[in-house]
């Protein structure tokens, strides 16, 4: 199961997880207002305002930090993008012989770069393009070295390497931001405090005489629209309806002007 479909499942079994749980606090509630009216209620709204202060407190954390993660990913991709075409605009510097072959390689290093965010549900063809993204980091460093060497002026060195080695650090940082999410305590956390606050709300509405099951159906639906926005924004490029497209397009375009 991809990351979409996982966050679309877990939104749903969510949803219907605090209809049960609404639904078992309003009973629970029924009976003890029938045993006690009075004294049912009395004394728990410092429980329930804690439980849903903390159930806010934990969706807008996770929101927050989805939402900076995602810009983060935004700002790698830009930064890529502007430390390949330096480089690429540094091999002007080398010999004439030597430009040909290294253009090639930078052509084929964007090509693979776009194709591991175009195909990460593909495991197999993903982690090819890595093992080939590697290989090419190290010819064209081997072939900038040799060439820095054999300029007694060190005027292709100086701009070029360190353009190279910003090229190949970058793939680093982003490779961490790929695989860095909302921890997996927070997400348990932010599903326990959820189904906890619909058991409550149920309770509270347990002073009603009959059930308000558009309150209770809304409650649960917005809850888990928010719990799905936060997956969605951890996890861009897996067929949500949050992408990279925009900051994407920016290799791209630096793709086809490389000739």
């Amino acid at each position: 199961m991809g990351s979409a479909q996982w966050a679309v499942a877990l939104s749903i079994g969510l949803f219907f997880g605090m209809v049960i749980c609404l639904e078992a606090g309003f009973r629970v509630g029924r009976r003890s207002s029938a045993a006690n009216q009075q004294l049912a209620h009395e004394g728990i709204g410092v429980i329930e305002a804690t439980v849903f202060a903390l159930l806010g407190l934990l969706l807008a954390f996770s929101f927050a930090g989805g939402m900076s993660r995602l810009d983060a990913r935004r700002q790698m991709i830009v930064r890529e993008a502007n430390a390949i075409s330096t480089a690429y605009l540094c091999l002007d510097l080398l010999p004439p012989d030597d430009q040909p072959e290294m253009r090639r390689l930078f052509r084929e290093y964007l090509d693979t770069r776009l194709q591991i965010y175009e195909n990460l549900a593909d495991e197999k063809t993903t982690g090819q393009a890595m093992a080939r993204v590697t290989q090419l980091q190290q010819e064209i460093w081997a072939r900038a070295v040799t060439a820095s060497r054999n300029d007694p002026s060190q005027n292709i060195g100086r701009p070029l390497l360190p353009a190279l080695s910003e090229m190949s650090g970058i793939t680093t940082a982003r490779m961490i931001a790929l695989r860095t999410h909302l921890p997996g305590l927070i997400l348990a956390l932010l599903i326990a405090v959820a189904l906890l606050s619909a058991l409550l709300a149920g309770y509270a509405i347990a002073k009603r005489k009959y059930r308000s099951w558009l309150h209770m159906l809304l409650y649960a639906a917005l809850i888990a629209v928010t719990f799905y926005t936060v997956l969605d924004l951890d996890y861009p490029r897996s067929g949500g309806f949050i992408h990279l497209d925009a900051a994407d397009q920016a290799l791209r375009q630096l793709r086809n002007s490389i000739r």
